[in-house]
């Protein structure tokens, strides 16, 4: 019973996540942070869903990896748009610029 209420707390907290995610999507640093907050809510499920059947979390770990890849990959292009055009919103996107 508590893991089923668990579950569903953090299924509506990662669907939180998307709405936010849905609706701040012209703000790449509110993107970013609402993908991390998403990904934080999956990697809590995994392990919930990995104890409870008693498997190894090995998994996790890999997950974990993956995840920070992203993490960085994510900063680095936020770092590339407000150098090159000195802010992080995509409506002042231009091609030719940098």
């Amino acid at each position: 019973m508590f893991t089923l209420m668990l579950i569903l707390f953090l299924v509506m907290f990662y669907m939180s996540g998307m709405w936010v995610y849905c609706s701040k999507r012209k703000h790449l640093l509110m993107v970013l942070l609402s993908l991390e907050y998403m990904v934080i809510f999956t990697f809590v499920l995994i392990i919930n869903w990995l104890m409870m059947f008693n498997y190894n979390m090995y998994f996790s770990m890999i997950f974990l990896v993956f995840s920070v890849c992203e993490g960085v990959l994510g900063l680095g292009i936020l770092v590339s748009m407000v150098r090159c055009y000195g802010n992080d919103y995509f409506q002042s996107f231009v091609i030719l610029r940098c």
